[in-house]
């Protein structure tokens, strides 16, 4: 692995560390939203080689995937 990767793996992993300290308050429909919308951008972008339309395109559909697995009565 070179520098840039070294640097891209850290950022990434810094970004999730933060960003999930924003979920104290989050309902659990939002959680699973931004679960699933996760999960779909990184299933993306590996069955597309990392496009962007492919992390972008799996994001959307994990979103909604994720919405919809414990939905509002």
């Amino acid at each position: 692995m070179n520098t840039t990767q070294h640097i891209g793996v850290y950022a990434a992993a810094i970004s999730l560390a933060l960003s999930l300290t924003a979920c104290a308050d989050m309902s659990r429909q939002d959680k699973n939203t931004a679960i699933g919308a996760g999960a779909g951008a990184v299933v993306g972008a590996v069955l597309t080689g990392g496009s962007t339309a492919g992390t972008v395109g799996g994001a959307a559909v994990g979103g909604v995937i994720g919405n919809q697995v414990n939905p509002k009565k």
